[in-house]
């Protein structure tokens, strides 16, 4: 089995970068993982600095098996930036884990993702993988599958990447004429048809919420694990209008995650175990606090904003 190259993402938080990456070698795979790092360039003359400086820690990165950067004289913004960078992984390799210098990752998150894409690599009804699992209230399986695709740490194909659809309008279009916005929102317990409206409107520049759209548009499936391969610790204000909040931390999984032998299938129970979280984020008057921070949280996943 060849293992997938890593696509990390940074933009203008060395800390949160050296972390990651101080992090990611500790897995036993890194040292045979090719490592490919996307800088994007500063959004004003004000964040150059902090630019320039985790450009300056990169380019020190060692014990990989090799490391590859691309730096970006000008901002692109982070749309863009992931949909070029993951598109030019595929097309050399065939597959990717993509990262973004936010995350803590599980001992075992590599071995994860390897064995996801090995064993479903020629399974057209799977097109992503994904590491991160919500801080859900109820149990879920072990690994299991959910309809669509996944942006949170999260692996594919190239043979998959090619059902992504640009044009937000388009996918839009389809849900309403399928009559799936019910279905496309959790049921009704999180507003995706919107978020993708606001793509549209310009309100964001999600990928991911297109990527999602044309995965489930198309009945593909995310593997998920039952254990949570990641924290993500970019919720602590650094990050563009992200806010603080440790209401949705996880426990990082500290054993490997079974990948085989699994139904392609929309697991009901854990569909049940995500509904209910995001309901419960959603229900009581005194949530109302917590229910702008959860908001905040899933468009900071979706868009990095």
């Amino acid at each position: 089995m060849s293992l997938a190259p890593i696509a990390l993402f940074v933009y203008n938080r060395a800390d949160h970068a050296k972390q990651t990456i101080t992090n990611l070698l500790k897995t036993a795979e890194a040292a045979h993982t090719d490592l490919y790092i996307f800088s994007d360039g500063p959004r004003s003359e004000k964040e150059t600095v902090k630019v320039q400086e985790v450009r300056n820690y990169i380019h020190t990165v060692t014990g990989f098996a090799s490391v590859t950067i691309v730096e970006q004289p000008k901002n692109i913004g982070l749309s863009r930036s992931i949909l070029s960078g993951v598109s030019m992984v595929l097309d050399k390799h065939g597959k990717m884990i993509q990262i973004d210098d936010d995350l803590i990752v599980s001992p075992w998150c590599l071995k994860y993702f390897n064995d996801a894409l090995d064993h479903y690599e020629h399974d057209d009804r799977v097109a992503c993988v994904c590491g991160f699992l919500y801080p859900v209230r109820k149990p879920v399986p072990p690994a299991f599958f959910m309809r669509g695709a996944d942006c949170a740490i999260w692996a594919t194909w190239k043979r998959a990447w090619t059902i992504f659809e640009a044009d937000g309008q388009k996918l839009l279009q389809e849900i309403e004429q399928r009559k799936l916005s019910f279905k496309f929102d959790f049921h009704g317990a999180y507003p995706y048809t919107q978020m993708l409206r606001d793509q549209i409107a310009g309100k964001n520049d999600s990928w991911a919420i297109r990527w999602h759209a044309a995965a489930f548009l198309q009945n593909k499936y995310t593997l998920y694990p039952g254990q949570s391969m990641a924290h993500n610790i970019g919720m602590d204000s650094s990050g563009t209008n992200c806010g603080t909040s440790s209401d949705y931390d996880v426990e990082v999984g500290t054993s490997p995650i079974p990948v085989e032998n699994l139904p392609v299938v929309q697991s009901p129970q854990a569909f049940r175990a995500f509904k209910d979280f995001f309901i419960g984020m959603n229900k009581y008057s005194w949530f109302k606090r917590k229910r702008k921070r959860f908001k905040r949280w899933v468009r900071y996943i979706f868009t990095g904003a």
